[in-house]
């Protein structure tokens, strides 16, 4: 099956599509459909995107394919052709090659089961219990 991200003004992905792969035989026959199915809104924009594709690293040793796979709510970058999260903090800045955020500290090496979660006041991981 083949995945679109529908992508708003701000090239904010506001739903995922699914069209099967006999219709989807390229991204301009898949995005036509799509918008033969819900017509051609001004403002949205869609963009393939790959299911198997997590890091810039295709998850089956594939080619990767637009950095992640879309998520509603994330973001689209036309200049590095590629979808990515929010930040989940706003200490942490998104790396340009796997396009992931990344704390400013490493996540520590756990001893035992140990947990950690991410402190922005401190811009620490402080250990947590496991729950």
């Amino acid at each position: 099956m083949a995945h679109f991200a529908k992508l708003n003004t701000q090239n904010k992905v506001i739903a995922v599509e699914v069209v099967n792969n006999d219709i989807a035989t390229d991204e301009t026959a898949g995005i036509e459909f799509l918008e033969s199915l819900y017509g051609q809104e001004d403002g949205i924009n869609w963009k393939q995107t790959s299911y198997n594709t997590w890091a810039n690293t295709h998850l089956s040793g594939g080619t990767p394919f637009r950095k992640n796979f879309a998520a509603v709510g994330g973001f689209y970058d036309e200049d590095a052709d590629g979808f990515y999260q929010t930040s989940p903090y706003n200490s942490w800045t998104l790396n340009s090659t796997t396009f992931i955020w990344e704390p400013p500290v490493a996540y520590p090496t756990p001893v035992g089961d140990e947990v950690y979660e991410w402190n922005e006041q401190t811009q620490t991981w402080d250990a947590v219990e496991a729950e």
